[in-house]
């Protein structure tokens, strides 16, 4: 059976179609939610920009945040032996540039 459901997501006043897993439906509206609410954001505070501008400066603050947790839960999880063997390797790739 495939596992598979078309849905239509709206990302800024556009419909998307897209074929997704069961498990992700969810996921995918959420996000769908979380963008439209920061470009709704955008439009009320800068009214003389358009909808890409928009578009942009979310996907822009929302991968900022991606790397700033995944920098975190790099620090975080790591023991010190392990961090000390990253900061080796990248001393080695740092001297062949």
């Amino acid at each position: 059976m495939d596992d598979k459901l078309s849905i239509r997501v709206n990302v800024a006043d556009r419909y998307y179609p897209l074929k997704v897993e069961r498990d992700n439906e969810e996921r995918i509206r959420k996000a769908a939610r979380m963008i439209n609410e920061k470009v709704l954001q955008y439009k009320q505070r800068y009214s003389d920009k358009d909808v890409q501008d928009f578009l942009a400066m979310a996907s822009l603050q929302y991968v900022i945040k991606l790397n700033e947790d995944e920098e975190k839960l790099v620090t975080d999880k790591l023991p010190e032996s392990l961090r000390e063997l990253v900061r080796k390797i990248d001393d080695v790739l740092g001297e062949k540039e």
